[in-house]
């Protein structure tokens, strides 16, 4: 057991990643502070569920529109100086909140204007952190620390929406901005911190016309990539939306408040912490596990729909973000290692537009389909995503192996 464990946190043997995890435990936790915070305003403002699913639209819109050229930027930059700029960056949106916030002129329009300006900046920071991890712990590690990223996540989704639903219940939502505001300072400190020496750097791309469509034509050219981005793109868009099902979901559907959807949030965040910590402890990647999360997923997001009660649909909930994250990881860790380095920014950059960027899609969607409907119906989209996803895997991935064979069989044969 304590071996295990040991091997869950391999990364954080690694000096640099020690401190990227601290730094983004702290400022993705303020995040999902503030993400709680303008979801549950725009909601007071307009109690309309396509209002929510718009919110969510706005902060993931850049990164479909421009995550190609926040992948190109990282490739063209060094990852850490661009990291440094882009969490300074982040900062502004969430004063700008603060302040009409706090002055009582808050508008829904203030609240989409300021999602969108953080999803402009995301469009680059995303990326160029994807991008980052395996400059910091090497190729022997990646597959821990991709998990262990999932940790820092997840573990932000608890500590977050935790303390967010507090701190609304007791004093509304401004000093959620405020906090957030502070955190990107821990994560601007942490890369400060580091030691250039230890980075596994990768060679800055060239600068040359065509280079979006370069790595469109590489990715396209090779199936281990286009495979998991394919399957990505399936289950981001109609089933990764939990950032506007699950306030739908405790509010019209258990009749709750914030405390509700935090509950809910940290219940499906702690299985995914436990499903990141198993992964990370296995350290394998590969198109089974791929096949085996989307199905794992489907089946947790059809037993969601079904739950009668939030005291059965928390464990659910668990199980559900359990699948989730081994789904991701894995598809992050497969691409990571397949990529060559002087494409990975703009490689990782689809993976973000397909698991992020998808959003603008799928959640104007999911918001329609829960409010017209139930947002139980969203859950059912979800595990159809999953299951549809485990079949094109393995029917995908069977194919490349077939192929594999007969073209080992032919150089065999001349």
């Amino acid at each position: 057991m304590s071996s295990a464990l040991r091997r869950s946190f391999n990364s954080l043997e690694v000096p640099n990643y020690r401190r990227y995890f601290t730094g983004q435990l702290i400022s993705l936790s303020g995040t999902w502070m503030q993400t709680v915070a303008a979801i549950w305003l725009i909601l007071s403002l307009t109690g309309s569920g396509v209002a929510v699913g718009l919110t969510t639209a706005l902060q993931f819109l850049p990164m479909l529109l421009f995550g190609a050229w926040g992948g190109l930027i990282a490739d063209r930059m060094s990852k850490r100086r661009l990291l440094i700029i882009t969490q300074t960056l982040m900062a502004i949106p969430a004063v700008g909140l603060l302040v009409v916030t706090a002055s009582g002129i808050v508008a829904p329009w203030m609240v989409f204007l300021a999602v969108f300006a953080m999803g402009l900046v995301n469009a680059v920071d995303n990326p160029t952190r994807q991008s980052f991890v395996i400059e910091m712990v090497g190729s022997d590690r990646v597959v821990n620390a991709v998990s262990l990223n999932s940790v820092i996540v997840q573990s932000a989704r608890i500590v977050g929406p935790a303390v967010a639903g507090l701190v609304i219940a007791g004093f509304g939502v401004v000093p959620c901005f405020a906090i957030n505001a502070l955190t990107f300072i821990a994560m601007i400190f942490a890369l400060r911190g580091m030691d250039p020496r230890g980075l596994h750097a990768a060679p800055v791309a060239a600068r040359e016309p065509g280079a979006i469509r370069a790595g469109l034509r590489y990715v396209a050219a090779t199936p281990e990539l286009a495979v998991p981005l394919a399957l990505m793109a399936l289950v981001g868009t109609l089933g990764f939306n939990f950032q506007v099902v699950l306030p739908l979901l405790a509010k019209f559907s258990f009749d709750g408040g914030a405390t509700t959807y935090g509950v809910l949030v940290s219940a499906m965040a702690v299985g995914s912490i436990a499903g990141a910590l198993v992964n990370g402890a296995h350290g394998r990647t590969g198109p089974r596990l791929i096949a085996a999360g989307a199905l794992a997923f489907g089946v947790s997001a059809l037993l969601s729909a079904a739950m009668p009660s939030l005291l059965f649909e928390i464990p659910v909930l668990a199980g559900l973000g359990a699948a989730a994250v081994t789904f991701a990881a894995t598809i992050n860790s497969t691409l990571q290692l397949a990529v060559s380095a002087e494409m990975r920014g703009r490689v990782m950059a689809l993976y973000s537009v397909v698991f992020l960027g998808s959003t603008p899609i799928g959640g104007p969607l999911v918001g329609w389909l829960s409010q017209a409907y139930d947002p139980r119906v969203a859950l059912l989209l979800a595990g159809v995503s999953g299951i549809s996803a485990a079949w094109a895997a393995h029917v995908s991935f069977a194919r490349l192996r077939e192929r594999a064979g007969r073209d080992a069989r032919r150089l065999h044969a001349s």
